[in-house]
């Protein structure tokens, strides 16, 4: 009888010491069969760590530099091309990496950081007919989510969710937060069944 693979692979990681974050990542990938399932030769691979402002290195909401420079890493041993993206709430994306203390590892890697730009993608929603979404992150080839896990007010767990909501560009997640934002809270306080407002 065949096993299915998992879909899931869930560790606990004890240090951000780079050798030790690596031997973590290698065991968190084994049962897919590491970053290479992910990641192929040439592939343009969006990073997307959570920046969301300046802040000090290692403030909890924003997704620690070790983590970033050890995926980054693996990609490029498989030959990928690894880029850094966000759309943070107050400044560049470039400019809260750097004041959270991702300079060191965008020059040794030769790591670009981008901001992402919005265009408009048409949708089958019968509440929504487009999204405007990150150019850079539709049109990537692989698109790597480095969250934080940490509680929202619209989420009890946002896992990685709420960082992939930072491919909203500008400031249209505002606007996202309370229209759609609105409806998740009608269906956590009402048992998950749809309620019209």
């Amino acid at each position: 009888m065949q096993t299915q693979k998992p879909s899931v692979s869930l560790i606990r990681a004890t240090s951000y010491e780079r050798e030790a974050l690596r031997e973590s990542l290698v065991t968190l990938l084994e049962p897919f069969g590491g970053i290479a399932a992910f990641v192929k030769k040439g592939d343009r691979v969006l990073l997307k760590p959570n920046l969301l402002t300046g802040s000090r290195p290692g403030k909890e909401c924003i997704t620690r530099a070790e983590l970033v420079y050890e995926v980054a890493q693996m990609v490029i041993e498989v030959g990928g091309k690894p880029f850094l993206g966000d759309s943070p709430a107050f400044g560049s994306a470039k400019g809260v990496a750097i004041a959270n203390g991702y300079l060191p590892i965008l020059e040794e890697l030769n790591l670009p950081i981008i901001d992402f730009h919005g265009q408009r993608y048409q949708t089958i929603s019968d509440n929504f007919n487009h999204l405007r979404l990150s150019k850079e992150a539709m049109e990537a080839d692989v698109v790597i989510n480095l969250p934080k896990v940490k509680s929202h007010a619209q989420l009890t767990l946002t896992l990685g969710v709420k960082n992939l909501f930072g491919c909203v560009p500008g400031k249209m997640k505002a606007w996202w937060h309370m229209e759609a934002g609105s409806a998740i809270r009608c269906l956590v306080n009402h048992g998950n069944q749809p309620v019209n407002n």
